[in-house]
This record gives structure tokens, sequence and C-alpha cells, in this order.
């Protein structure tokens, strides 16, 4: 494996910021730590980058052991690329000298010919020389992801890199980014907070919570197998409906019986029965009702939001031409490909 991080651990006073984390990453994968502020996610990628020590554990890239208790290889030593959120460019230097600063072992030539060939990369070649602050944001965050790049590092870090652009810029960059890290065949891992990104650049996605990560895995295991209550409440949208298992593998709803793949639970079980909006099928020859109560327009579809008669609300995402009014009531069936329950929360 390229990265390798096993039972990392890291507390400040008696607070653990990050607990047993362990995860491995190959050789030009994607990764990423996903969750909420406070997570741990930002502490596990500094104790990689080598800025934090670590109290457990080991962290080894190509078999090279870059920290563990008590032992600490040196930041700068660890061939490691590092993007800030905040970008981090030095604005007294042109762009193209931004991206040859660390590489002070090549000669000017090569140093400059290296610059040009990331810069041609990312699409800002004709910025070469313009200084930081005659870029716009999404420029300059391509300019910090050729600068972590230019030394041909063994991993790329990137923290939080499009907090600060607004959301249709940070899907293009996402994609953007994926497409350049996978052009040169880099190593990376991100971490943030919003799972669109993560999906968008990601090839793996870890969901932290609380220092611990709950899942490793792709997005689409994530998004219909969550292995725990926290993923499958985190990872998209959905909404928890109550149901007794009334036989093996099939629950009794509000909205009907649904069957359950390769689960097992004691008959007469309560269970909370993940739906996500495209498990809710607008059917007008449904026997089965539920009244809208908010929609919202996404140019394809709408997200409707729906009120069962137990006064439970689901979700369910509806071809746009499908326009109904909030309190109109819609025929509905249920058709989930991915079914996950979990044991019921009292």
């Amino acid at each position: 494996m390229w990265l390798e991080v096993h039972n990392v651990a890291r507390h400040f006073g008696a607070r653990a910021a990050v607990l047993d984390l362990s995860f491995t990453l190959e050789r030009g994968s994607i990764g990423c730590l996903l969750g909420p502020s406070g997570c741990g996610k930002t502490t596990a990628l500094r104790c990689i980058a080598g800025f934090e020590p670590i109290d457990q554990g080991s962290i080894r890239a190509q078999g090279r052991v870059l920290s563990e208790p008590n032992s600490a290889m040196p930041p700068e030593k660890r061939q490691i690329g590092m993007v800030f959120q905040d970008y981090a460019l030095f604005p007294h230097l042109t762009v193209e000298q931004n991206v040859a600063f660390g590489l002070h072992r090549l000669s000017f030539t090569d140093r400059r010919r290296r610059a040009m060939d990331l810069l041609s990369l990312v699409g800002l070649a004709d910025r070469r020389s313009h200084f930081p602050y005659q870029l716009s944001g999404g420029e300059q965050q391509r300019v910090a992801l050729a600068r972590a790049l230019a030394p041909e590092p063994d991993i790329v870090l990137l923290d939080e890199p499009f907090s600060s652009l607004d959301v249709e810029l940070r899907e293009r960059l996402g994609v953007e980014v994926r497409s350049v890290l996978k052009h040169l065949g880099a190593t990376a891992l991100l971490v943030t907070h919003d799972q669109q990104e993560a999906f968008a650049v990601a090839d793996v996605i870890g969901v932290m919570r609380d220092g611990r990560l709950e899942q490793w895995d792709t997005a689409y295991e994530l998004y219909h197998r969550p292995s725990t209550r926290f993923v499958a409440d985190f990872i998209g949208q959905g909404v928890f409906l109550r149901g007794e298992v009334s036989e093996a593998n099939t629950v009794q709803t509000e909205v009907g019986y649904v069957r359950m793949n390769g689960a097992h639970w004691r008959m007469g079980q309560e269970v909370d029965l993940l739906l996500r909006p495209d498990d809710v099928i607008h059917d007008d020859a449904s026997e089965l009702k539920a009244e809208i109560c908010a929609r919202a327009f996404r140019g394809a579809e709408f997200l409707y939001t729906l009120k069962l008669p137990s006064g439970a609300t689901i979700l369910s995402l509806v071809p746009s031409h499908h326009d109904h009014a909030v309190g109109e009531r819609i025929g509905i069936r249920i058709e989930p490909d991915h079914v996950v329950a979990f044991e019921s929360k009292k």
C-alpha cells in the first residue's frame, strides 16, 4: 500500500481528536476524509503531513515510517505536497515563481519547464506573469495545486481546498482537480465536510465522527450500503421510517411490506428503514397516497417532501413534468433497490 494509517490516535489534553484511525490508500488513488466540523479529519491530515505528532499507532508511506509515538519524520522530508485551505500563495511572487518555489534542486531551465508544464495542465499558462491578487479564487486554487504537484511528491494532501469558493465553482473545480491528479497518476488525500466534493474527487471515502472512522468505502457503497446509522443519515438524503419485522427479511411499514436483502432480524423486532428519495416512486395508479408538504425544483426533477397518514414524512424525486402543488395528494409506491435497516431508536 502507498499510504498506511494504522490505529492512530491524537489527544489534546483529555480530549481525543482522533481515535483508532486505520485506512490504506493505493498508489494513484484519491482518498477523502469526510465528516462534520470537529470530527477529527483535519487533525488526521495534519498528523499525516507531520504537523502533529501521534500518541498511538503508525503512519507509513511506501513502507517508510512517517510517524510513531515519540518518533516523527520532519514534514519537509516526507515527500508530501500540501494544498491549504487558504492556498498560502506567496503574494510577492508571480504565478510561475510560486509553482517553481520548491524546485531548488533543479536548474533554472528545468524549474521553468516543470512550472510551465504544470501551469499548462491546470490551464493557467497565460497567467504565468500574474501575481496572486490578480487571480480569481478558482485560479489561485489551481496555482496552489500546481505548486503542490511540482516536486512530484509521493502523496498530495488537500485541506478543504474549495471551501472559500461558491457552489457552482466548487463542483467544476472538483472535477478539474480529479482530472489533473489522475492525469499525473498522483496519490492524494482530501479533507472536506462537503459530500458532493468528496463524490466528485475521490475514489474512496472515509466518513468520520467524533474522531473515529465509521466507514471507508466507495461513494456507491456509502450511499447504498451504509454500515452505521450515522453514515446512513450523513450521506445523501433520506428518512427513517419505523417498521416491524413480520417474517424473515420482511418489514411491515406504513407504506406496505418491504423485503430486505440479506438482513436477519427476529420476528416482531422494531426497525427503522432507510428510504432514499429515489426509493419512493410517483404512481398515479397507486392506492397509497401522500400529501405534498414541501417541494424543491431541481430542473429535471422535483424533490417532494411527502406526509403520510401517520404524520411521518418521506422524500421522493419526481420528474419535473409532474408539477404538483403543496397540499396535493399523489399516489406513490416503494421500490428500494438496496434496503437498509437499523434497530429502532425508542
